[in-house]
């Protein structure tokens, strides 16, 4: 269990949109990653955002793939490095290669695809994503709450009013009903 906390801090701590949006707006957020079927746990208190992002079962008792990583390239998955042996004859047109006309072209769209894929897929994104669900679910709310406040305080200032308007109404200590206005 003590393992799971510290998987759970270091993930959390590895993700920074959440540290953003939360600097933004003033929301206390709270990222708990949830495996499998399990459920997210309540917020204790109304102001903090509990997000919990869904990762499978088999990722439970896993190091997280942003602690797996490594530049070290005997790290390098085999389908990495055979889909660079396949793009070692690529040259001409579009190819991002110095050899063959046009081959310098395919560079920028390679690298504008690579930006897309990374910010696809990105977890920022999916965090983010639940943080904007939860603030707007908490903003759907918050004119029925205002009405009902609004009413409750209606019904406050109105049995004051009637109060005052007894205590007005009734003889001061001493008084008899007949010193009242009774001439």
């Amino acid at each position: 269990m003590k393992r799971l906390a510290v998987l759970a801090l270091a993930v959390t701590a590895s993700l920074p949109a959440p540290a953003a949006a939360q600097d933004e707006v003033s929301d206390n957020v709270n990222v708990v990653i949830v495996y499998g079927d399990d459920e997210c746990p309540a917020s204790p208190d109304a102001r903090v955002i509990v997000v919990c992002p869904r990762m499978e079962e088999q990722e439970r008792y896993r190091i997280p793939s942003e602690l797996r990583e490594s530049d070290d390239p005997a790290n390098e998955a085999w389908a990495s490095r055979v889909k660079s042996m396949e793009t070692v004859g690529s040259f001409g047109t579009l190819s991002c290669s110095a050899s063959g006309f046009g081959g310098w072209a395919g560079c920028t769209q390679a690298l504008i695809d690579a930006a897309y894929e990374e910010k696809r897929t990105g977890s920022s994104v999916r965090a983010a994503q639940l943080i904007q669900e939860e603030r707007d679910k908490r903003l759907s709310t918050i004119d029925a709450d205002a009405a009902a406040e609004q009413a409750r305080v209606e019904v406050l200032e109105k049995a004051y009013e009637e109060k005052l308007a007894k205590e007005r109404e009734a003889a001061l200590p001493g008084e008899t009903p007949s010193d009242t206005g009774g001439e």
